[in-house]
């Protein structure tokens, strides 16, 4: 089967299948990083990690200054609890791409799992500062800071994601009244951590990321099914 045979396979979330290909195209003598990438992603997807890690390892020492592959490969450590490779495989990609907000949003948010929150605050600012519009960012940034028990800060940083995507609080005018009162709606109700994703010209995970950011923040049925997929490399 071909390469694109086995995208198609992993898109439709066909796991083993797909491996076959991988499996099938890598056997075959082939040294393509992007086999290595794409059979790492699907062996994660099946739980098999150590495996998974050989790939990203392998596609690593193929290309050691591409910042993608270093990237993926702190997630797969990530999972196999090995932070502190995780954050050095971070950090790499960080001073190899330091114009990126990318790297530092994405640093951040491991960052945030593993307790480092102010680290994670230092990430985020980072990244808001390379890319002022930048609204996941100042999302999970307010998340944050509410767990370190900002609250002012934390109001700030959700009103300007609110601004970036558009969102305004609703109000609710309750039945017999004249009177409009607030919708209560606490941060803690309506956002949730997001992982951030790479802006890429023309990609197809991006263009979907943009048209459903404000609904995946603020609408609670899109946004459990956007984050649930935007969270699978750390599941």
């Amino acid at each position: 089967m071909s390469f694109e045979k086995g995208i198609e396979l992993y898109k439709d979330g066909k796991f083993q299948e797909a491996l076959d290909v991988f499996d099938g195209l890598i056997n075959q003598g082939s040294s393509n990083p992007q086999f290595h990438l794409f059979r790492g992603r699907v062996r994660s997807r099946l739980g098999k990690t150590e495996l998974a890690l050989e790939d990203f390892d392998t596609i690593v020492a193929l290309e050691p200054y591409n910042t993608d592959y270093i990237s993926d490969r702190a997630v797969i450590l990530h999972l196999l609890k090995r932070n502190e490779e995780a954050l050095s495989a971070f950090d790499q990609a960080a001073n190899l791409d330091p114009k990126n907000p990318y790297r530092y949003s994405s640093r951040a948010f491991f960052k945030d799992r593993i307790g480092d929150l102010e680290g994670a605050i230092e990430d985020y600012e980072k990244a808001i500062e390379l890319d002022p519009e930048d609204a996941v960012s100042y999302n999970n940034k307010g998340l944050v800071e509410e767990k370190l028990g900002y609250q002012a800060k934390s109001k700030k940083s959700f009103s300007k994601a609110d601004e970036l995507t558009g969102y305004e609080p609703s109000t609710a005018k309750p039945e017999g009244t004249n009177k409009i009162e607030p919708k209560v709606e606490t941060s803690s109700d309506i956002k949730k951590p997001i992982q951030p994703e790479e802006k890429q010209e023309e990609s197809m995970t991006f263009g979907y990321f943009l048209k459903t950011l404000k609904s995946v923040l603020f609408d609670k049925n899109s946004r459990k099914e956007f984050i649930s997929f935007l969270k699978k490399p750390f599941n």
